[in-house]
């Protein structure tokens, strides 16, 4: 395979946004959003079937010298997520469509933005220009914040900007530091010099930024904020893509920089534990579903870090194996929520009631989808806590068993609290009145629904879609589990990345 493919995942979006706010016509605004998010797919599809046999491909941009150019490189872990997230784009994207946001002003071209920011961030070589991509990723998303949601955006958007620009300055220091250590920011240049203390301490600034990109506890309120202050499309793009891109990035540079515990991985170790059991407990305190499921998400990142924690490559193929599956269940339970938003104009638990009996496709939709969250067959959330319990036990015996009853109380927190948010809008009378959220179309006065009032096939197949990938990765897991294996290699021996990218420096 040529490696000047490589750039394209860049170009194509980043000029197709361009098009895309010169043609504002709506069919070729949702042509061009479909075929770039399929063309991504493919491409991605393509990489991750030649890494069968070759491990890393990598292009330098002008061929520069000596790691001074800007390298894009790929390997299974990239040519994975490339697919996912394009897959989850194209979902999210259709879902707009259906509830026509699409239509609102800039929408496609910033999601095409955003996902150029993603695709590079996913195959940057050096970590000043994952800086310029996570950037690139973010601007989008401040603008997406604002033109779609509920009508308290605005003032979440100013929070969501305050942070994420704070913690861009404290990446792009850490990216300098490790410059002047070092003379270098390229990743294979940093390969295994974690034990250098500036190194070290640079790196640790880089990491402290994408962990609360991310969304780990204590700097965690952003998120469960933000998010559900969007509409569910937008959301369920952010909880597919957005968060995960922070999550990836720490994973690709801590195996890289450190290749085994850093000095400071008993702080690390606490946060995961405090991320894992905080998000659990706080899904008890919301009382609209998709805030349930914004700290879900919370939860999820301390779940994922913990193949970061014990560092083998089966704890980093089942952390990344909980990653996929993860952005995949949320991203269609927020969708399901979004479906029910859309005919019932609210997702607060005292505004609905006995979705079961009125919904029965929503129903199964979103119990199925719980079950993946909490780890329940026949779902790709079994498996997933299965391997996060097996990464567990393979850490020393006090940080395993204290990860491994934090998974499993966790799991039981989570459990009880959707069980609260499952009586509350699913079981119970059947809904008699309709109050929407949007205080300009309700006026605060609930008028009655009519009996015929209920989540259309047409508006609920996205959810199902997805929810129906997690159950397919249960019974599937044999099949795609050598995937994440291999990633985990990769990420872990990082010899065959570092050797591509010296062969495009030299």
């Amino acid at each position: 395979m040529n490696s000047a493919i490589l750039p394209l995942f860049v170009a194509v979006p980043l000029l197709s946004a361009g098009v895309t706010v010169l043609l504002r016509g709506p069919v070729v605004q949702r042509i061009v959003l479909l075929l770039v998010s399929s063309a991504t797919l493919i491409g991605g599809a393509a990489l991750l079937v030649f890494h069968q046999n070759t491990p890393a491909l990598a292009h330098s941009i002008g061929s520069y010298k000596q790691k001074m150019g800007i390298v894009f490189v790929s390997d299974t872990l990239s040519a994975l997520l490339l697919v996912v997230t394009a897959f989850l784009t194209m979902v999210s994207g259709i879902f707009l469509m259906l509830t026509k946001e699409d239509r609102y002003r800039f929408v496609v071209p910033l999601i095409l933005l955003l996902n150029t920011g993603v695709n590079g961030a996913l195959l940057t070589g050096d970590l000043f220009n994952l800086f310029v991509w996570v950037e690139v990723m973010l601007l989008p998303s401040y603008a997406l914040i604002a033109v779609t949601g509920s009508w308290r955006r605005l003032g979440i958007g100013r929070m969501f900007v305050i942070v994420n620009i704070v913690t861009s300055t404290i990446l792009v220091m850490g990216v300098g530091l490790l410059y002047g250590a070092i003379g270098s920011v390229n990743l294979a240049a940093l390969a295994g010099r974690g034990g250098d203390p500036q190194v070290s301490l640079a790196t640790s600034l880089i990491l402290f930024a994408l962990l609360v990109k991310g969304g780990v506890v204590p700097v965690h309120g952003w998120l469960p904020r933000a998010y559900p202050a969007t509409s569910a499309g937008i959301m369920s793009l952010f909880a597919g893509i957005h968060t995960k891109v922070g999550i990836y990035a720490a994973y690709r540079v801590y195996a890289t920089v450190f290749g085994g515990p850093a000095s400071w991985l008993p702080v690390l170790t606490a946060v995961v534990v405090a991320t894992i059991v905080v998000g659990a407990f706080s899904t008890f305190g919301e009382s609209r579903i998709r805030g349930s499921l914004a700290f879900q998400m919370v939860t999820g990142v301390g779940q994922i870090l913990i193949g970061l924690v014990v560092l083998t490559e089966f704890s980093v193929a089942a952390g990344l194996f909980y990653m996929v599956h993860h952005m995949i269940t949320m991203a269609g339970l927020v969708l399901a929520s979004g479906a029910a938003e859309n005919v019932y104009g609210s997702g607060r638990f005292d505004r609905l009631s006995g979705l079961m009996r009125r919904d029965p496709w929503l129903a199964a939709t979103f119990a199925i989808g719980l079950a993946s969250l909490v780890g329940l067959p026949p779902t790709s959330g079994l498996w997933g806590k299965v391997g996060l319990l097996g990464a567990s036990a393979q850490a020393d015996p006090v940080t395993g068993w204290l990860l491994m009853g934090c998974v499993a109380l966790a799991s039981v927190a989570s459990l009880m609290a959707l069980q609260r948010l499952w009586r509350e809008a699913f079981w119970g009378a059947p809904m008699k009145n309709y109050l929407p959220d949007d205080p300009t179309t309700s006026r605060g006065v609930p008028t009655p629904i009519a009996d015929d009032a209920k989540v259309s096939w047409r508006m609920l197949w996205p959810s199902t879609l997805l929810i129906g990938i997690s159950v397919l990765l249960f019974f599937g897991v044999g099949w795609v589990w050598p995937l994440f294996e291999s990633a985990a290699h990769g990420l872990i021996d990082v010899s065959a990345y570092v050797a591509s990218v010296d062969a495009v420096s030299e």
